[in-house]
């Protein structure tokens, strides 16, 4: 399998600069139930405001719930398709847009989703798996085939499984596949004391 390691300008923890998000997926290898909660109990745990955990994940295992997997697959965009057909198991990230406590507008709802999915795909990374994130999905089309509540906001489809070789891949994703890593440098996204006063 290919390891892509982030170039970084300083010392990370190893997960962390392990941690990518391949195409390349190994039909043939299910993901254990066990490693399934294990992930979920790793998003669990995210910090969130107030505490109130305002994510909700729909887990398809293929293995053990085919048609839930199938309408997974059936919300993606085609292109997403040509490679997702792959992977072992597919979620649905949701947002609940109001606090449980009080009922206001929780406009930390997003963040706190996506720091539970961060959650998760590092603790994949310490297990051996992989997860690939996409926004290319229909998010009208999941509400209706996974029967989501109208407070609510789909986020994101994760891929999850083993990673394969990228032989498994179609020709048009094969460069992105083998291409190394790469990110903006610190001073043009992070900033000391005000906007734009780039971080040395």
């Amino acid at each position: 399998m290919q390891a892509k390691p982030a170039i970084t300008s300083v010392k990370i923890h190893d997960i962390i600069q392990a941690r990518w998000s391949p195409r390349a997926f190994a039909a043939e290898k299910p993901v254990s139930h066990a490693d399934l909660l294990a992930l979920l109990e790793a998003a669990r745990w995210a910090s969130s405001c107030f505490n109130d955990q305002p994510w909700r994940f729909v887990v398809c295992n293929k293995s053990t719930d085919a048609q839930s997997w199938e309408n997974a697959f059936s919300v993606l965009t085609e292109k997403n398709k040509l490679w997702a057909k792959n992977a072992p198991v597919l979620m649905l990230s949701v947002a609940m847009q109001n606090f449980n406590h009080n009922g206001n507008p929780n406009r930390w709802a997003g963040y706190d989703t996506g720091a539970a999915c961060a959650n998760l795909s590092l603790q994949a990374t310490a297990l051996g798996l992989v997860v690939h994130q996409m926004g290319g999905f229909d998010a009208e089309k999941a509400r209706a085939v996974f029967n989501l509540p109208e407070d609510c906001t789909p986020m994101a489809m994760l891929a999850v499984g083993y990673q394969a070789e990228v032989e498994v891949l179609d020709e048009d994703f094969k460069a992105a596949e083998l291409a190394a890593r790469s990110r903006a440098e610190l001073k043009s996204r992070f900033y000391a004391g005000q906007w734009g006063n780039g971080i040395e």
